[in-house]
């Protein structure tokens, strides 16, 4: 295939997945009725609960199963004086196009008229846990190693937003600051690294796809001595998708924070590892990873292969006929309500024929079809329908509960 054939079918895709994320309710452009703003992007029905069992599940694994985490939420807006000391006020710098520098940080006022204090919306979570670590240490008294974890969204004034979710000027961040002792960083930069691919292939990426970059000096953050690119190959190219930052004691030290050791009784200035994930490009990797085409008798089946744990739904239900009372109650009674109850994202779906329906669903990566008809009035059976084989079989209505956590599991 010829390089210009590769790039059309790699924008292709890219087209693909945008008119998807619209005609599906996963994301839409923000403010679009009055022509949008570039680089801002407001989440769907399906997009939202997309994204939340990517949280769901980053913060299982790295924060509730773990002893050594603690959780927070920090504001957006902090004293200015957090980003003089972190940097960010002289060192966070992007380059126009005909040379000049700005801050990318989006400034704000706090107050009104002459008191009204200059602040800026935060390009990054991180400070939010570092100008709370000694608020963290004296409520729980952690033993070092020990982490703070945060997602939350951060803003920066991109020159030029682009590439749909994957740079925007809104964003939402997953991250983690975990303090060690400056001799052991090493050892838990290598294990960060492994916890992050571990992750990554739970939620299903295409592991063929990503790449890891040592980023050289010159390159890194200002605030780095070590930082490994997790790169993703996406239409457009081949782009950081996570990051992990050796950070020294950067932070901590401008921040004039310090911890004592209560067994050695010996004050230090911890060191930290980053692993930072983003949550938009979380979300694009995935759809990207997961999409799929299927063509059978000249027919294109596109579907969303995405594992039962991240996809937004869970299964759907349909009565065969919407105009057949009988088959409507039944279905919404006995097999949607209490599905629903239990697993929370189940779809009630009786728009259209059943092959309209299984194909709306193929798009939104249903990984299961639940369809109600004249013989479960009679055998209390359903049609259980398969997303990636199309195979369809009859299960029990009182064994769905159990034929679904199954799979999820």
């Amino acid at each position: 295939m010829s390089e210009k054939n590769t790039k059309q079918d790699k924008n292709n895709l890219m087209e693909k997945i945008v008119s998807l994320c619209k005609r599906r309710g996963f994301v839409f452009q923000g403010s679009e009725i009055y022509g949008g703003l570039a680089g801002f992007y407001d989440y769907g029905h399906y997009g939202l609960a997309f994204a939340n069992n990517i949280k769901n599940s980053w913060w299982k694994k790295f924060v509730d199963s773990r002893r050594d985490m603690y959780g927070i939420n920090s504001s957006i807006i902090f004293n200015p004086k957090v980003w003089e000391a972190s940097g960010h006020v002289t060192g966070f710098l992007g380059t126009t196009t005909d040379g000049k520098k700005f801050n990318e940080m989006f400034k704000t006022q706090v107050g009104v008229g002459e008191d009204a204090l200059v602040a800026y919306l935060r390009p990054e979570t991180a400070q939010g846990m570092f100008v709370n670590f000694k608020n963290t240490v004296d409520a729980f008294h952690p033993k070092l190693p020990f982490g703070m974890a945060q997602i939350g969204k951060a803003f920066r004034n991109e020159i030029a937003p682009r590439d749909f979710i994957f740079r925007e000027r809104e964003f939402e961040q997953m991250e983690i600051e975990y303090f060690v002792r400056a001799e052991d960083w090493e050892k838990y930069f290598e294990y960060w690294r492994s916890e992050m691919l571990s992750w990554m292939e739970d939620i299903g990426l295409d592991m063929t796809k990503v790449h890891e970059l040592e980023v050289g000096d010159g390159d890194r953050a200002h605030y780095s001595k070590r930082t490994i690119d997790f790169e993703f190959d996406f239409p457009f190219g081949r782009k950081e998708l996570y990051g992990l930052a050796y950070r020294t004691d950067f932070d901590l030290k401008n921040h004039k924070l310090d911890h004592i050791d209560e067994e050695k009784s010996e004050k230090i200035i911890p060191h930290v590892i980053e692993p930072s994930m983003g949550v938009d490009r979380s979300v694009l990797a995935l759809l990207l990873s997961a999409y799929t085409e299927e063509v059978k008798d000249g027919e294109t089946r596109p579907y969303l292969k995405l594992k039962p744990n991240i996809a937004p739904v869970i299964c759907a239900v349909s009565p065969l006929l919407k105009n057949k009372p009988e088959l409507v109650e039944y279905a919404n009674t006995k097999v949607y309500a209490p599905l629903k109850a239990e697993f929370g994202r189940v779809a009630w779906d009786d728009n259209g024929n059943i092959g309209k329906r299984y194909r709306r669903q193929d798009e939104i990566g249903t990984p299961f079809c639940i369809v109600v008809d004249f013989d479960t009035l009679s055998d209390d059976t359903v049609t259980v329908r398969d997303r990636d084989t199309g195979e369809q079989e009859r299960i029990k209505v009182k064994d769905l509960k159990n034929y679904i956590k199954e799979r999820i599991n």
